[in-house]
């Protein structure tokens, strides 16, 4: 294919990081070494992006090696969430290796005096007539790539693309699968140290007698810190340093003060609180006679990570610089918060990736690297390995963001909407690392001299957004109006979690759009194809229904079992998603299958698509059913897998994904597509089975029992 048309622009990642030697280098010994500021928490993104490398350079996969990220080294590419790996890092990495590659063949075309249109690349051999001329690695020579990224047209000559839009195995899941792959939990590095803090007992406490001097004098006990309310403990073993932690926990004395709302009156106390509000969209509301306002609202609670690995980091300082391995989602974002929290320079601290637990959000990684930070400063020279228990992971890692939806329509007598009115009540959804002139790292609001505790944030509308995520419906209704209120004052940590707030907005757009239908008599898919006028939208509705047999599900009426439908064009920009979820009910609600139709415009590894598109459903699934934090007026009680169950293997569906071909298509990412749509089609489902319509989640018995009282 020949490079035309396609690359007018230099892509936005690639302006930010506009040095070539930033993203690749060629290696005499026969290989690419590829860059990217994205990092790998078991979405595939390494693997897809090292195809995209591999096409552009004209190399075999097996020729790319992509590099851990790192400070100074890899790309500043912020933070890996939002889907936006493919759609700005592959757009980035695609952009400098066609660049790269025009370089090479321009400098073989001058040492070998041939004209470079008849250079081709086979493998990293260029040949020219057939003829073998030389090669990537024999040319290899950093200074070529020390130049900026510019705009071009048609760099090099045509090539065919052999791995995008194929299947590629993972080079990493053998390992995995088989327990031999080297998490940054089984990272083991000369003299390494065990560190761990003693938390507060609540979100408010503080410090009022610390006890130390026992603990201090322990065989083995190497430090015992204290600044303001963050202590910890350093000890030659994991085990004694637990033990030494406990102990301090004991001794410790705490004055807590009640700051929790009631557990159980969560979207009536989102509406209460202070807000920021703004206008999503706005148009007139047309006068038609004879109309019908139909009103609902939903809501989701509170949401845990629930990462299977805790969060761990290792960090050494030395000489007044910083090490830090972390499994963060966003390198350059933690350093700068480090400097800022660790009153150092940045360019002083280095942070390399290494892959953990994946989380799909601001889990406990950027805290925990923190925490062995601030260890390290008592024990310079030394590695400290700080993990963190399940009940840290559980109780102090961010929240998700609680959300209260309310939704109101004027309908015709044919049940057709004529007005559509939604207002979103959430906290901001993003408390992330190194956005702010203060520190949000959980340490350091406990310090003697805190950082001052922040309100979570929301994301540009442009990007997406954060709470009013999904909140605009997709529908072509004649007149929408749709306010967002970020509401201040939150005494919980909260921040992003996968999808933010598309998981709660799809869910009551979606339900309502059932509600609707019921309510006229209307099949739910006719209706929304009756109102639905993006074709791709169109599309992948039509191709649900089909493969997923909705004529026959929906006429078929089994005791306790139910089929439903939820859709969604992820952030109004990006992936095209349409579930149909069939369940059944006994004792627990059970999801029995999920068939999911997906537009993602160009297709990297389909593969990849399948498996995100599969366990967001999952996911999705787990939050639908099962998860809720749980906390009294004054602690978070959901501590440990009793008190915060996730799916069990026992209870995941069978899940099946058609993928849409769109060539031509810019690529969008995959990771949080699915997960409005399941939990819309889940709760969907639930009304075919049993005319209960749930609007809280999760949909677990007892609200059932509440929504039919």
């Amino acid at each position: 294919m020949s490079v035309q048309g396609d690359l007018l622009s230099v892509p936005r990642n690639l302006r930010k990081n506009p040095r070539l030697s930033m993203w690749l280098r060629m290696d005499r010994s026969g290989h690419a070494e590829v860059a990217s500021g994205k990092v790998e928490i078991g979405q595939g993104i390494l693997t897809a992006l090292a195809q995209i490398a591999a096409d552009e350079l004209g190399l075999d996969f097996s020729q790319i090696v992509m590099a851990p990220a790192t400070t100074g080294i890899s790309p500043d590419e912020a933070v890996t969430s939002g889907s936006l790996s493919i759609q700005d890092s592959g757009s980035a990495l695609r952009h400098a290796c066609l660049q790269a590659r025009a370089i090479y063949l321009a400098q073989a075309a001058r040492l070998h005096d041939v004209p470079v249109e008849s250079l081709v690349v086979v493998g990293g051999d260029i040949f020219t007539d057939g003829h073998r001329l030389t090669s990537y690695w024999e040319l290899a020579d950093d200074a070529l790539l020390e130049c900026d990224a510019v705009a071009g047209t048609a760099w090099g000559a045509s090539h065919d693309r052999k791995l995008i839009g194929q299947s590629q195995q993972r080079p990493d899941i053998e390992a995995k699968v088989f327990g031999r792959y080297a998490f940054i939990h089984d990272l083991v590095l000369p003299g390494m140290v065990h560190g761990r803090i003693v938390r507060p007992p609540s979100p408010s406490a503080r410090l009022r007698e610390w006890h130390a001097d026992e603990v201090a004098a322990w065989d083995g006990v190497l430090a015992v810190e204290r600044d303001g309310s963050l202590v910890g403990v350093l000890a030659t073993t994991e085990r004694l340093a637990e033990k030494a932690a406990g102990r301090l926990a004991e001794l410790a004395v705490w004055d807590e003060t009640e700051t929790l709302p009631d557990v159980n009156g969560i979207p009536a106390w989102l509406r209460k609180l202070p807000r920021d509000s703004s206008v999503l969209k706005a148009s007139p509301t047309p006068a038609t006679p004879g109309t019908t306002t139909v009103q609902a609202s939903y809501s989701k609670p509170f949401l845990k990570h629930g990462s299977i690995g805790p969060s761990c980091a290792l960090a050494r300082m030395q000489d007044d610089a910083l090490d830090v391995w972390t499994h963060s989602q966003g390198i350059y974002n933690l350093q700068r918060d480090l400097a800022l929290a660790l009153d150092m320079p940045a360019l002083a601290i280095t942070v390399r990736h290494v892959q953990g637990a994946g989380c799909y959000g601001h889990n406990g990684a950027d805290d925990v690297a923190f925490d062995a930070a601030w260890l390290a400063r008592a024990c310079p020279g030394q590695v400290v390995r700080v993990m963190w228990s399940r009940a840290d992971e559980l109780c102090w890692s961010p929240l998700s963001p609680a959300m209260a939806v309310d939704i109101e329509a004027d309908v015709d007598v044919a049940g057709n909407v004529v007005a559509w009115r939604e207002a979103v009540f959430s906290p901001g959804h993003g408390l992330r690392p190194g956005r702010s002139t203060t520190s949000t790292l959980l340490g350091s609001w406990n310090l003697a001299s805190p950082h001052p505790r922040q309100e979570s944030v929301n994301a540009a509308l442009a990007d997406g957004g954060g709470s009013e995520r999904n909140a605009v419906p997709i529908y072509d209704f004649p007149s929408v109006n749709v306010l967002n209120h970020r509401v201040l004052n939150v005494p919980m940590r909260a921040s992003a979690m996968r999808a933010l707030g598309a998981y709660a907005n799809v869910f009551a757009i979606e339900s309502f759009m059932d509600e609707l239908a019921d309510r006229c008599g209307r099949d739910p898919l006719d209706y929304r194809l009756e109102v639905l006028r993006d074709p791709r939208g169109i599309a992948v509705l039509n191709a649900v229904a089909e493969r997923a047999s909705w004529r026959r599900l929906r006429g078929e009426r089994r005791e306790g079992m139910g089929c439903g439908i939820g859709f969604a064009h992820y952030k109004s920009m990006g992936a095209y998603c349409a579930v149909i979820a069939e369940v059944e009910l006994t004792h627990e609600v059970r999801v029995k299958r999920l068939v999911i139709v997906v537009d993602v415009g160009e297709v990297i590894n389909p593969d990849g698509v399948r498996q995100q598109i599969e366990g967001g459903a999952i996911q999705a699934t787990s939050w639908t059913l099962l998860e809720a934090a749980r906390f009294d007026a004054t602690r978070i009680t959901s501590g440990s897998w009793s008190d915060y169950p996730i799916l069990r293997f026992s209870q995941v569906p069978a899940v099946e994904v058609e993928i849409m071909h769109s060539p031509g298509l810019p690529a969008v990412g995959a990771g949080e597509a699915s997960i409005g749509p399941t939990a819309a089609a889940i709760g969907n489902a639930v009304f075919h089975a049993l005319g209960v319509r749930v609007r809280d989640l999760p949909i677990s018995p007892d609200s059932i029992v509440r929504a039919m009282e």
